[in-house]
């Protein structure tokens, strides 16, 4: 058992969240219904976290490269080298797809061990992985990309196994893909892209992605990672050094809202049964100069709640990460929110699960 994060006590009692548990060395990857993953290293596990004593669960393994094995012992050197399992989509066949340092791994729904389906060529990893209803697996290029070449979207149809480009950025038209939501009520995706100017942009697709068209373009406060898909529209959360960042929110009918302001960028965002969350991330410049992370709590998103925060811890965030909290994809049907905490004072690599009633 973990020690316990700061608490932000008058908006913990407001949202009605009590604590449950929390554990060390394990980071939240994505939750399938009421199933929830984690990875601790290269091992994946799962939780189904109805009762108020939370049981893990191995599932299956990842065997990278023997240094890796080494670094991802440690705390200290899982974050220098970004070691771990860092998204993941769980599919109806059954297949689990996931990002790992330099490639794509898959395991099929019978096996226990993740194997490489493809290689990473431009960057390390994307930031996310997402799932349509029709079983399409799709990741967006994520790499530094200075010169402006084209960006793919690659796309599997057989549970992750294989991969295809099924689209294109041209040159210069975008730097990278922050992330691909997938919107159930109709049928189509969310894409993010960045990071500059013309760059910054919200587009909605269609789920073959032969349409796509603009939502929200042209600054940085089109510029996002974060995003949550609700019935009524998209909640999406900034991620700028070079301005104000805000929770926003775009109705189904292409009206945005400004909701709140928020200390620093944002590049996680979930949903459970009772709410909408988004946390903060230590990426310190002249508009963002907070040195703590936050996480902050909506029940319909109209009226926000800053829920739990955490300091900076000292080592140089450049080398060892940025102080952040991840929290994980997918769809959750539980009143159960997870996250983890990295690079703080007294939470690093820490899980915490509260279960909530009214964020």
């Amino acid at each position: 058992m973990a020690t316990q994060p700061v608490v932000v006590d008058a908006a913990l009692q407001q949202i009605g969240a009590e604590k449950i548990a929390s554990f060390r060395d394990l980071r939240v990857l994505a939750w399938d219904d009421e199933t929830l993953y984690a990875s601790c290293g290269y091992t994946l596990l799962a939780s189904h976290p109805k009762a108020e004593t939370v049981r893990w669960r191995v599932i299956g393994r990842f065997n990278p490269s023997p240094w890796r094995r080494l670094t991802s012992l440690n705390s200290l050197s899982y974050r220098l080298v970004r070691d771990g399992f860092h998204a993941l989509a769980v599919h109806s066949s059954g297949n689990l797809i996931a990002a790992v340092p330099g490639a794509i791994v898959t395991m099929h729904g019978d096996d226990d061990e993740f194997r490489i389906s493809h290689l990473i060529t431009r960057g390390t990893r994307p930031l996310h992985i997402t799932a349509t209803l029709d079983g399409t697996v799709l990741l967006g290029e994520y790499f530094d990309n200075s010169q402006r070449d084209e960006v793919h979207i690659y796309a599997s149809s057989d549970g992750g196994m294989t991969w295809n480009i099924a689209r294109t950025f041209p040159k210069r038209s975008i730097r990278h893909i922050h992330n691909i939501l997938y919107d159930r009520w109709e049928n189509c995706l969310w894409i993010f892209t960045g990071d500059y100017g013309s760059e910054c942009r919200i587009l909605r697709a269609s789920a073959d992605l032969r349409t796509i068209n603009e939502a929200v373009a042209g600054n940085q406060q089109a510029r996002a990672v974060a995003a949550v898909v609700h019935e009524s529209g998209l909640f999406f959360a900034t991620d700028t050094p070079l301005e104000q960042n805000y929770i926003y929110f775009l109705s189904r009918a292409g009206r945005m809202k400004r909701l709140l302001a928020i200390p620093s960028s944002s590049i996680y965002g979930c949903l459970n049964k009772t709410g909408m969350f988004f946390s903060t991330m230590i990426e310190p410049s002249d508009f963002n100069p907070s040195r703590e992370v936050h996480l902050f709590g909506s029940s319909r998103g109209a009226e926000w709640n800053d829920v739990a925060k955490w300091r900076k811890d000292g080592w140089p965030m450049k080398l060892f990460q940025y102080g952040n909290a991840f929290l994980p994809d997918g769809t959750n049907n539980t009143d159960l929110l997870a996250a983890t905490t990295i690079a703080v004072k007294g939470a690093d690599l820490v899980t915490t699960i509260w279960r909530t009633s009214k964020p």
